[in-house]
């Protein structure tokens, strides 16, 4: 057994291909995995550090601007759509797959629509809540469309193709209840936890909103427990948490780190996440049904991270705050009134059980092998 699976561009589109790489290859003895990126593209680097071989087309993306740049920009897209569609025809003549999956990235269109072509098992996967341009292009000759969120299903123009199937999460999310993630964190009394992380595009204007909201939960007496991740800020938030006049060492409940390395564990302890609103995000904010406050980033194309945002804020799982109308004592304002309003917190973590699917990895996965038995051929 033979899949292919084609991704990039940001960890929303490449951690849901992993999963069901690993899912195929514990089943099905034997199994070979290729995955196909584009050419220096963040896939190029996350995947090989999963242990999977990638190949990589020649293709860049189309930019909505009449602009000089632009348009040069968009002929050179144009000339790379024929280079990608030779290389694709090549990638699939040599690995033979029995089933083409994407999962988003403007990387997956050439392969994908090449394995369409040849009769090829193939399906598209979605994690956002509204498709992006590569993924609306493949939904319509791809056999089968693969959606997160039952919201998703309206913009398809075939949506007789759509199954809501969620987006698969990584299972050492699953593997610590909150008791136990308090536990290991040192945490020994009864605060709640504030988790706040806001990735890296845009992550400073944020950052110094949260270097705001920090100094406020010092001059309340620090009401909860807070773990930030700062990023690539981390030097320049310290530097302005002391302009401030905040010592964290006399300030014991809050923990500024660079990265949080340990996820999984923090996010099991969380009772309040602050943070952006990428595809992985919210995925995984849904399957562990954790209470959020969701300020997308403004830097994105297609601003799919508001979209993405009010999905979860129209079905009572999550605040949206808008950059423009945040600041640390926005922040500070509806982190307090979330936390002092405890059947609030629970109907929100009762919407996003009800919107997510626990076990999508599962239900992805059968519905793949459903194709392959399908009667297709594969070559």
């Amino acid at each position: 057994m033979n899949i292919l699976f084609a991704c990039g561009g940001t960890a929303g589109h490449i951690n849901p291909a992993v999963a069901l790489a690993r899912l195929f290859q514990e089943r099905n003895e034997g199994c070979r995995i290729l995955f196909v990126g584009a050419d220096g593209g963040m896939e190029t680097r996350l995947v090989p550090k999963e242990s999977y071989d990638i190949q990589t087309v020649t293709i860049t993306n189309f930019r909505r601007s009449l602009l000089p740049e632009d348009i040069v920009h968009n002929m050179r897209t144009l000339v790379n759509m024929r280079k990608s569609k030779k290389q694709s025809e090549a990638i699939l003549d040599q690995f033979r797959p029995d089933l083409a999956v994407g999962t988003g990235g403007y990387a997956s269109y050439p392969i994908i629509s090449a394995a369409a072509r040849r009769g090829i098992p193939t399906a598209v996967h979605e994690s956002n809540a509204v498709p992006g341009l590569t993924t609306k292009a493949l939904s319509k000759v791809v056999d089968q469309v693969l959606v997160g969120f039952e919201e998703s299903r309206s913009h398809y123009d075939h949506p007789e193709k759509v199954v809501v199937t969620g987006t698969p999460v990584r299972g050492d999310f699953f593997r610590y209840t909150r008791q136990e993630a308090r536990e290991q964190l040192g945490l020994t009394d009864d605060r709640p936890l504030v988790v706040s992380v806001w990735g890296s595009l845009g992550a400073a204007a944020m950052n110094r909103q949260t270097v705001d909201l920090i100094a406020e939960e010092c001059r309340q007496g620090e009401p909860f427990h807070h773990i930030h991740s700062a990023g690539r800020d981390y030097a320049h938030v310290l530097e302005l948490l002391a302009a401030r006049a905040v010592d964290l060492k006399a300030h014991l409940s809050i923990d500024v780190r660079e990265y949080i390395y340990d996820m999984p564990l923090v996010m099991a302890a969380a009772d309040l996440v602050l943070c952006r609103a990428g595809a992985s995000t919210i995925s995984e904010l849904s399957a562990l049904a954790k209470p959020s406050v969701l300020v997308p980033s403004p830097n994105v194309v297609a601003d799919h991270q508001t979209k993405n945002a009010r999905v979860l804020s129209q079905a009572g799982g999550a605040v949206l705050l808008p950059e423009a109308e945040s600041s640390g004592e926005k922040l500070y304002e509806t982190v307090a009134g979330l936390l002092a309003d405890q059947k609030k917190r629970e109907a929100m973590s009762a919407a996003l059980r009800r919107m997510s699917v626990p076990d999508a990895g599962e239900q992805i996965y059968q519905v793949l092998l459903g194709l392959m038995k399908g009667g297709k051929s594969a070559h």
